[in-house]
């Protein structure tokens, strides 16, 4: 697995709502970053299972993460495209995770700067979680734009001792 995504900052507003930002530097066309963030096929090999995803302001989205907790349950994230422009800005507001913006910046003819946001109301328990848990999936997101997708079968392999280190680390940071 790529360990090359920076880490993540946080901010905390009104309390409980955590904004947390990435920006990663690809070797990448936006094109192909696109596909990767907004495709049932591209998700699929980084994040999550698009069970539904309409390409339209106010378009359905579910989202099945394919990793399970200790008890053997995954994730399923329900919502709206809140955001569309093509090949720019994908958004998705979603239960489970708030706010989940891409926006890709085109640098020259093949690579891009993808500036990821989410938006969530938690704990600061919560918000290491949610860094340590968007860090793993942009490491596995860029593991899939350089050809070592982490599909279907992957996720049978995956387990939580990157994310409980990542987890350890953004806690020291803090």
């Amino acid at each position: 697995m790529a360990e090359t995504v920076a880490y993540g900052t946080s901010e905390t507003r009104d309390g409980d709502l955590h904004v947390l930002r990435y920006e990663l530097h690809l070797p990448h066309t936006a094109q192909r970053i696109w596909a990767a963030v907004t495709t049932p096929e591209g998700l699929r090999e980084w994040l999550a299972a698009a069970d539904e995803l309409e390409h339209h302001i106010g378009g359905a989205v579910t989202l099945r993460w394919l990793n399970t907790d200790t008890e053997g349950r995954s994730t399923v994230a329900t919502g709206t495209v809140t955001a569309w422009d093509p090949e720019h800005v994908a958004e998705y507001t979603v239960s489970v995770h708030g706010r989940i913006r891409f926006h890709l910046e085109a640098v020259g003819t093949d690579s891009t700067v993808v500036r990821f946001t989410n938006e969530r109301r938690g704990t600061d328990a919560e918000r290491l979680d949610c860094l340590a848990g968007w860090h793993s999936h942009l490491e596995y997101l860029t593991d899939a734009l350089d050809g070592r997708p982490h599909d279907a079968s992957a996720w049978s392999d995956w387990t939580a001792d990157r994310w409980r280190r990542l987890r350890a680390e953004y806690a020291d940071r803090a």
